[in-house]
């Protein structure tokens, strides 16, 4: 007698066909979930249908005498105004010289911002006693319009470029520092305790999982700063400049040249819209996997 028990002719069967199913020819197709929010459309028509919009408000107010021409001038008088500075100038200085005067004091100031403002704010988020030595001093000053200390900056460094640079240095220097702290509290802990089980010492935590983890809340911040720099250039160029798209908004609106004043507030606006535009380039190129999950 064969003790041995045999497999049933049924359950042979249903494993034979079971069998396909068991090794699928082809890998699960993976499922893009949709995002939250606006998602990732263009919303470059909508801009452009939007400024034609402003645009035309314009015209028509102007236009129609609502709003007198020397408070709201013309899109055409503010257009034949830029060309006569493109061509010849405005207060002594060609445009060239207005707006790379203004280019260099934004990016002197832009770069020491950056260079001690993301250590500053490394140490911030690392350790509770960096914090909680300058995190008043800087939460107090961030929320001061410019303006406050204008006096101060002109009584401690002079007329100089020294108290431009240093105006516009503090107005940017809190942005950095407060994304760079923000971005190491957003980096989990897990993350860390996994590196530290590997081995890995304090320099690569800090530079392989700190520093990366950190990066977008970084290129955020720097973005936003160089943004209120810019809104800072007319009062740090009110500080006996002779040079700058600034000094030339504040010249001409001595003159009551509001057609003057235009064409500055839309170099201002333009240069601001490029340095955002080329931080928004960076952030795609170092870090493509932001807002991505």
């Amino acid at each position: 007698m064969n003790d041995q028990v045999q497999p049933l002719p049924l359950l042979n069967a249903l494993r034979t066909e079971a069998s396909p199913l068991a090794q699928p020819d082809k890998p699960p197709r993976l499922v893009k979930m949709r995002s939250f929010g606006i998602g990732e459309g263009s919303t470059v028509r909508i801009s452009v249908a939007a400024g034609i919009v402003i645009l035309a408000l314009w015209w028509l107010v102007a236009q129609t005498g609502w709003v007198p021409h020397l408070f709201l001038p013309t899109p055409a008088e503010v257009l034949n105004v830029a060309q006569g500075i493109w061509e010849d100038g405005y207060a002594n200085a060609t445009l060239a010289e207005h707006v790379g005067a203004s280019l260099l004091r934004i990016l002197t100031a832009g770069v020491i911002a950056v260079l001690l403002g993301i250590p500053v704010g490394l140490l911030m988020g690392l350790n509770r006693w960096v914090k909680g030595v300058l995190d008043t001093p800087i939460e107090f000053y961030w929320p001061l319009p410019p303006l406050a200390y204008l006096p101060l900056m002109i009584i401690w460094l002079g007329i100089g470029e020294a108290s431009k640079i240093t105006l516009l240095t503090l107005a940017m220097f809190a942005p950095v520092v407060l994304s760079a702290q923000a971005g190491v509290r957003s980096l989990p802990q897990e993350r860390v305790n996994a590196a530290l089980s590997l081995g890995a010492t304090r320099w690569q935590l800090l530079t392989e999982i700190v520093l990366p983890s950190a990066l977008p809340e970084i290129l955020t911040g720097i973005r936003i700063a160089l943004g209120v720099g810019w809104s800072t250039l007319v009062a740090a160029e009110l500080i006996a400049a002779n040079r700058g798209i600034g000094y030339m908004i504040m010249s001409a609106s001595h003159f009551l040249a509001t057609d003057a004043v235009f064409v500055g507030i839309a170099l201002i606006a333009a240069c601001a819209f490029a340095f955002s535009y080329g931080m928004r380039l960076l952030e795609r190129a170092l870090v493509p996997w932001k807002g991505k999950s």
